[in-house]
């Protein structure tokens, strides 16, 4: 594999982390036989109140694997999984990829139409569901006629029977109908004898991820064994005070998200590490803080808003989170305010990251022991490269602190998406994936997220860029969550609009124009929100992360039908707008 060359940011690469590692040549599925060999004793799951070690988890994967291939998938073919963050997940996953075959996993919340999408896209041959999300599979089973097996769980498949009884009698226990599918739990007393296959990690793909991509609409990111197992190797090298064996890792992003399969399960079967997962975010925040307290979690990956969650939450004091070392913060910004605010409560170290699903996903981080830079995704990760390039072509490198095109290389980046040619084509050239997002790199070699360039707002002809005024409006100390975006306007081309969140005690007494005043005081004249709509919530995707593009859609929507109800807006929006 070939090396990266010296590079700006190795003048302030933390001593310890190398700046290349040698991948292995192994699959994942020999990752987890590995791990479950050397550290069987180990807990490798903690779900629901019970704990299992990597002895028991290898028994259910290759009795799982054994009745997967009896069941006729073989290598190449495409498991579809449908689950919430459960044992099921992990066994179900590493049983298809010891098999050779790749997975497509998919949101429990999907309706039957993206169901079919994904699964009649990638061919699934089978599919493995929780029964409580069975229902929307039943209604796209009509189209996906590839499909020749459906697989139901149920969340209290791994409870002990006395108490699995008296939940389902009591009604605690959810479940759902399942008719013509085969249960999970009578696999798992299938005798393990797994199929020897050979799999060439370099080539064979192991999973398909559905994204939108760097534009358009869902496809299939094709990772390899390779690029997973070489991204989870690149956070632990980062993390190069990790004690292996010994580290908790608070599971709750969704494992079908390409962060957290990697981050919290492959991490965590790499080192030998327990998981700690939620089945979905508790109704009450209070529960899973009570968790991290209970099984002292030690690495807590999220996002910006699950922090932001936890730091505001009413009795974040009485439990001691001071178990939690080292947190990365990726799929979107971490403002400062909130980073602060989370270390002063937990002591962790929280830095902020950046990956994509066509890179397995983490390419950037700031260092966890070393010197960071608050505000920057860091540097890139062991063996990875990446440049600045200019946005109209693509095709000349800039300089630091010119804002382009952030383009990466290294042995984490997918294969291709699948069955799109033409794009390949633009988003891989000469190996470097194009990403989408723009960002400069500084005189040290810290790379900086300006904005995605499908969200630059072009307002009277200036680049505005919503990360930027987010980061600003957190710091008021009114806002809980905000978002920007740019809408339609005909006097400036796009005007800027702030969706906010107000904190409880501020909700009543903070008006839209108090906000609009107190962006104006701190804000470019160019740059302030003119328009301020409140919200009980921001709407936020899979992983917890904020999206600006439901928001974009409801406010077009909006405008065909007349000017929005519930905003406010500054008086004459051009109007201050000179020498600015």
């Amino acid at each position: 594999m070939a090396e990266v060359a010296e590079r700006p940011w190795h003048k302030f690469w933390p001593e310890a982390v190398p700046k290349n590692i040698d991948i292995p040549d192994i699959s994942l599925g020999e990752m987890f036989d590995e791990t479950s060999s050397k550290a069987p004793d180990n807990t490798a799951v903690i779900f629901l109140g019970h704990s299992y070690t990597y002895r028991q988890l290898r028994r259910w994967v290759d009795s799982f694997a054994t009745a997967l291939s009896q069941l006729g998938v073989n290598k190449g073919d495409v498991v579809g999984l449908r689950m919430p963050n459960s044992v099921h997940y992990v066994i179900a996953y590493y049983a298809a990829l010891k098999l050779g075959a790749i997975v497509t996993a998919n949101n429990p919340l999907y309706k039957a139409g993206e169901i079919e999408h994904q699964f009649g896209d990638s061919k699934a041959k089978v599919i493995v569901v929780m029964d409580v999300v069975y229902d929307e599979v039943r209604k796209a089973l009509g189209k996906l006629p590839g499909v020749k097996h459906v697989i139901a769980g149920n969340i209290a498949d791994f409870m002990p029977f006395p108490k699995r009884l008296i939940g389902k009698l009591l009604g605690k226990i959810p479940s759902a109908p399942t008719e013509g599918c085969i249960r999970f739990a009578d696999l798992l007393n299938t005798r393990p004898n797994v199929p020897v296959v050979k799999i060439d990690p370099a080539t064979d793909l192991a999973v398909l991820q559905y994204t939108g991509g760097t534009t358009g609409l869902p496809k299939g990111a094709m990772l390899t064994h390779r690029n997973l197992v070489s991204n989870v190797l690149q956070v632990k090298a980062w993390d190069y005070k990790g004690q292996p064996g010994k580290e908790v890792i608070g599971g709750i992003l969704p494992l079908f998200h390409i962060y957290a399969m990697t981050t919290v399960m492959n991490f965590a079967v790499c080192a030998g590490n327990a998981m700690l997962l939620w089945p979905k975010p508790p109704d009450d925040w209070a529960d899973m803080l009570a968790d991290i307290q209970k099984y002292r979690v030690t690495l807590f990956p999220g996002v910006a808003a699950l922090y932001n969650a936890i730091n505001n939450h009413p009795r974040v004091k009485e439990f001691d989170l001071r178990s939690i070392r080292a947190c990365l913060s990726g799929a979107g910004p971490l403002p400062v305010e909130i980073q602060k605010r989370f270390e002063e409560l937990t002591g962790a170290r929280l830095i902020e990251g950046y990956g994509l699903t066509e890179a397995s996903p983490v390419t950037h981080a700031n260092p966890l022991y070393d010197r960071r830079k608050n505000g920057t995704i860091g540097l890139p990760m062991p063996n990875t490269d990446a440049k600045i390039m200019d946005q109209e072509t693509g095709e000349k490198e800039l300089g630091p602190n010119e804002v382009g095109e952030l383009v990466v290389k290294g042995p984490q980046v997918m294969h291709g998406y699948l069955g799109h040619e033409e794009e390949n084509r633009q988003v891989l050239r000469d190996g470097w994936l194009y990403t989408g997002d723009l960002g400069m790199m500084d005189d040290e070699g810290y790379f900086i997220i300006v904005d995605r360039k499908k969200d630059m707002i072009k307002r009277s002809g200036y680049s505005v860029f919503p990360r930027e005024i987010e980061d600003l409006l957190y710091k008021n100390e009114h806002v809980l969550e905000c978002a920007v975006i740019g809408v339609p306007d005909e006097k400036v081309g796009e005007e800027i609009k702030a969706f906010i969140a107000l904190k409880p005690e501020s909700r009543g007494k903070v008006t839209e124009q108090d906000i609009i005043a107190w962006a104006k005081e701190n804000m470019a004249a160019y740059k302030y929100p003119r328009l301020v709509e409140f919200r009980d919530e921001i709407p936020k995707g899979t992983a917890n992360k904020i999206l600006r593009r439901a928001l974009k859609e409801e406010e077009l929507a909006r405008l065909k039908k007349g000017k929005g109800e519930g905003e406010q807006q500054a008086e004459s929006p051009a109007s201050d707008d000179k020498g600015q």
